[in-house]
């Protein structure tokens, strides 16, 4: 079965729908209407170069290129993750410990699932390297953001009740522990939601991508299984290494907790 190629007018017609949607919540004053179109725009922009790069990734196919976007989409997954804090660390710790984090999660999960699970030739091919890694970054990337700002903010709320406690002696990390344990389920409640859903509610993104363009869905669900498995290890594992390191990070070395370390986003 052959895939219905899509002309760029078919495509400006999907694109009236947003521009439709952007108009009624202008006149609903909801406020998001400019930044509902600026993301339309980024999103056709953003699809076209990087749909040129990977053509031409796939048709030259050097490891160290793999790895050199690889590295890019790190590096932007990271910035993404600093962005969407409301409370972030100072000095450039909430972009660190977001990059390591997800360096350490996606990219671990990412060469094991190549190597040792579907086993293309050689094991770095783009055609597979690159999506799955750019699936595991993205939801990931999502499960760090909510996890750390869940983190900071709760922490700022609830200072003088963790003050408290570390005057009764209790160590640091007893006295956010609570707080840790929430701001790690916040990061991976939405990738146990898209499990708990997959199939029954909806059809996640790769199987439809995969049938429509004709594999068979048996096939297509096996993927998609796969996919969805390695993502919630990413995710979680990169969750739980992001709320140890930044909630280790308000603390000093004498356990006392250090609001200094945090300033407010200034679009927040």
């Amino acid at each position: 079965m052959e895939v219905i190629d899509l002309a760029w007018w078919q495509l400006g017609l999907a694109a009236l729908l947003v521009i439709a949607l952007a108009g009624c919540t202008a006149m609903s004053r909801l406020g998001v209407g400019r930044s509902l179109l600026i993301a339309a725009t980024r999103t056709v922009i953003q699809l076209t170069l990087i749909g040129l790069v990977l053509e031409a990734l796939f048709t030259v196919a050097h490891l160290h290129w793999v790895v050199l976007m690889s590295l890019a989409m790190l590096l932007i997954a990271g910035r993404e993750v600093m962005a969407r804090q409301k409370r972030r660390l100072k000095g450039g710790w909430a972009f660190g410990i977001g990059t390591l984090s997800m360096f350490v999660s996606s990219f671990t999960v990412t060469v094991l699932t190549l190597t040792v699970i579907v086993g293309p030739e050689p094991w770095y091919t783009p055609q597979y390297a690159i999506p799955l890694l750019g699936m595991m970054l993205g939801n990931t990337m999502t499960g760090v953001a909510l996890s750390l700002d869940r983190l900071t903010d709760s922490v700022w709320r609830q200072r003088a009740v963790i003050e408290n406690r570390l005057m009764l002696g209790q160590r640091w990390q007893e006295a956010v522990g609570d707080l840790r344990r929430e701001a790690m389920r916040s990061g991976m409640i939405p990738t146990i939601n898209a499990m708990a859903a997959a199939g029954v509610v909806s059809l996640p993104g790769m199987m439809t991508g995969q049938i429509l363009a004709g594999s068979p869905p048996s096939l297509a669900v096996k993927y998609q299984i796969l996919v969805m498995f390695t993502i919630t290890v990413g995710t979680g594992f990169g969750t739980m290494a992001a709320v140890a390191a930044g909630s280790r990070r308000l603390f000093d070395e004498r356990e006392r907790l250090r609001l200094d370390r945090l300033s407010r986003s200034a679009d927040k």
